[in-house]
C-alpha cells in the first residue's frame, strides 16, 4: 500500500438525525451516539483507520449544528482537520471539498472516502480489504469502491453490477479488484430479487478510494464545476474563506450521480469484512440483549405476555414495563417518548416534519 504519509481519509459525518429520532436529533446524528455502549459510531470509524492512516491525515467533514459534537468526540485529530460545510450540498461537493482539502496538502496521495455511520466489527479483515483498495488506487487509473456482498434482496441499498476480473499492472494482492460493469440506484424488490439471483452484484457502501490525480482527471472530464472548485482550493491563500464563497455555489448532488456513474473506469473490491448500515431500529435490535420473547433492550426491562419488541432506554435511573404488548418500537429520552409500530420503522423520521422544532 501507498507510504503512511502519503494516505488520506475523509470520513463525511453529517446527515439529519430522524432515523433514530428520539435519540438522534439535528445536533447529534446516528454516528454521534453510543448505540452499543462500545463508543460512537464515528469513534469506531475513526479507531478502524489506526494503522491505515496516520491522524494528521485524517479529516472529518461536518455541518455547522454537528462541529461542536464533532469536535469534542473527535479529539484525538488535528483541530484544522475537522470542516463544517458552510451550506448542505449533498456528497458531490462534500467529496470535493475533501478532495481540494487533500489535494492542496499532498497532490500525490491516494485517499479514502468513507461513511461515519457503519458498524463494521472486524477490523483484520477491514485493513485487509482497505489496504488493497489503497494499493490499487495506487497503481490504476480507476475509481475504486468497496462492494458489500448482499445477504438479501434490500431494495433500498445503491447495487454495483461486477464485471471481468480487473487488469493493473504490478499488482498483487488478497482481494483482487473487478472491473465494474454500471451502478444500479435502488431498485424495485423484484428487480432487487434478480440482482440476487444473478450473484455478480453487490451492495454500495458508499466507501470510495482513488489517487488524487486519477480523480482530479476524472472531475476535469465529468464534473467540470467540482474540478474548477478543487482548483481554487489548491491554490487559494485562505482555504476557509474560498469554502464560505464558493461551496453554497455548487449544484446538490450525489457523488454517484456525478461522478461514479459517469467515470471512465471504475474497479470494486468485494468486502470480507461485517458491515451494517444500521439504517433503522430494527438494525439496532439485533446487537441489543434479549428479554423474555424477543424483546430487545439496551437495559435491564420487566416484561409480562409481550414480544418482539424493541426498547431503546436513555433516561438514568428509569425503568420500562411492558404487559401484553407486541412489535413495538420504544425509545425514551430525558425530554421526550417514542412508541412506534416496528413495521412502520422506516417512517419515523416523517415525525419531523410535525415534532416541535425544540425536539428536532
Amino acid at each position: 500500500m501507498p507510504t503512511l504519509e502519503n494516505t488520506y481519509a475523509l470520513i463525511l459525518a453529517g446527515g439529519s438525525g430522524t432515523r433514530f429520532w428520539p435519540l438522534s436529533r439535528n445536533s447529534r446524528p446516528k454516528q454521534l451516539l453510543d448505540l452499543f455502549g462500545n463508543g460512537t459510531l464515528l469513534t469506531q470509524t475513526i479507531a478502524r483507520l489506526h494503522g491505515l492512516v496516520p491522524p494528521e491525515n485524517i479529516l472529518i467533514l461536518t455541518n455547522a449544528l454537528q462541529v461542536d459534537a464533532v469536535r469534542e468526540i473527535a479529539t484525538m485529530l488535528p483541530p484544522e482537520n475537522i470542516f463544517a460545510e458552510p451550506a448542505k450540498r449533498d456528497t458531490a461537493p462534500a467529496v470535493a471539498l475533501g478532495i481540494g482539502i487533500v489535494a492542496a496538502r499532498n497532490p500525490d496521495a491516494v485517499m479514502m472516502v468513507l461513511p461515519s455511520d457503519q458498524l463494521i466489527q472486524d477490523t483484520a479483515a477491514y485493513h485487509s480489504v482497505m489496504c488493497d483498495a489503497l494499493l490499487t488506487a495506487e497503481k490504476s487509473d480507476g475509481l475504486v469502491t468497496i462492494g458489500i456482498r448482499p445477504t438479501w434482496a434490500c431494495p433500498s441499498y445503491g447495487y454495483i453490477e461486477r464485471g471481468d476480473p480487473a487488469w493493473v499492472p504490478g499488482l498483487i494482492c488478497g482481494n483482487p479488484p473487478v472491473e465494474v460493469k454500471r451502478f444500479r440506484e435502488k431498485p424495485a424488490p423484484d428487480l432487487a430479487e434478480q440482482f440476487l439471483a444473478q450473484g455478480h452484484f453487490t451492495w454500495n457502501a458508499g466507501m470510495f478510494v482513488w489517487s488524487i490525480p486519477t480523480v482530479i482527471h476524472q472531475l476535469t472530464r465529468h464534473v467540470p464545476q467540482l474540478a474548477h472548485f478543487v482548483s481554487e482550493l489548491c491554490a487559494s491563500p485562505d482555504l476557509h474563506a474560498t469554502v464560505a464563497a464558493q461551496f453554497p455555489r455548487l449544484t446538490p448532488i450525489s457523488i454517484d450521480y456525478a461522478l461514479m456513474e459517469k467515470a471512465d473506469r471504475v474497479l470494486n473490491i468485494e468486502a470480507t469484512f461485517d458491515w451494517d448500515d444500521v439504517g433503522s431500529w430494527i438494525s439496532i435490535a439485533k446487537y441489543l440483549e434479549n428479554y423474555g420473547d424477543e424483546n430487545r433492550a439496551n437495559e435491564p426491562i420487566t416484561e409480562l405476555d409481550s414480544e418482539n419488541n424493541i426498547i431503546f432506554n436513555a433516561r438514568p435511573g428509569s425503568r420500562i414495563a411492558l404487559l401484553g404488548v407486541d412489535d413495538l418500537i420504544i425509545v425514551q429520552t430525558p425530554d421526550a417518548l417514542l412508541i412506534a409500530n416496528r413495521h412502520q420503522a422506516d417512517a419515523i423520521k416523517n415525525l419531523a416534519d410535525i415534532l416541535p422544532k425544540e425536539l428536532l
